[in-house]
Order: structure tokens, then sequence, then C-alpha cells
């Protein structure tokens, strides 16, 4: 792998740690029931969730469909469409945390991480 493509896995190795840790506290809030706290984490981990699947989509996809020529119906095409359903189950766990449903929100939240690590498993590099 070259040094750049070390930095971007690092980068987003970095990101998918970030958006672990945040979801970790959202889970902790919600099942203690603390509704103030587990807002104040939801809106961290909506904000740093959208921001990463956009770089993802503006830095490293156009970078790996450069260096491996897979466009159309490569990896990438794939976790494009799995963002989009990725983004509507963050509106649906919106639409809970604003209706005070927490069990709701970490219901949604698990398919959410289920379709998130199903994505980092479609480019083949190391995470």
């Amino acid at each position: 792998m070259t040094e750049a493509g070390a930095s971007l896995v690092e980068h987003f190795s970095s990101e998918h740690r970030s958006c672990d840790d945040i979801w970790a506290e959202v889970e902790s809030a919600g099942e203690a029931g603390d509704r103030a706290r587990a807002e104040a984490a939801w809106k961290r981990f909506d904000a740093e969730m959208r921001a990463h699947l956009g770089c993802e989509e503006e830095v490293l996809f156009p970078a790996f469909e450069a260096a491996t020529g897979m466009t159309e119906a490569g990896p990438t095409f794939v976790m494009r469409a799995e963002h989009v359903q990725m983004r509507a189950l963050l509106g649906r766990m919106q639409d809970a945390m604003e209706r005070g449903n927490l069990r709701e929100l970490l219901d949604q939240g698990d398919s959410l991480l289920t379709a998130r690590q199903c994505g980092r498993n479609e480019i083949p590099f190391d995470h």
C-alpha cells in the first residue's frame, strides 16, 4: 500500500472509531433512560456520521476508483447505495429522538451499525 493509501486508511479508521465511541455514549445514555445526555450524544453522532459518509463519497471512493478503475459495478457503487439507506436510518433515528423514544433510537442504531459494518467489508483494505 502506498503512503497516501495508508494515510487514507488511517484517517477513515480513526473516523470509524470516533463514530463507534460516540455511539457508545448514545447507547449508555439511552439504556440509562437519560434523555438529555442521549440527545446531546445523538446530535454529535448524527453530525459525525453524516460528515463521515460525505467524506467517504468525496475522498475515499474517488481515490479507490482511480486506483482500481472499478466504478459502475464496483464496491463503491454498492456502498453509495448503502449510504442512501444509512441516511434514511439516521432520519428515522432523529424522528425517534424527537419523540423521546430512546428504545427505537437504539434499535435503529443497531440496524445502522450492521449496515455500516457490512459496508466496511466491501472495500478490500485494512480497516
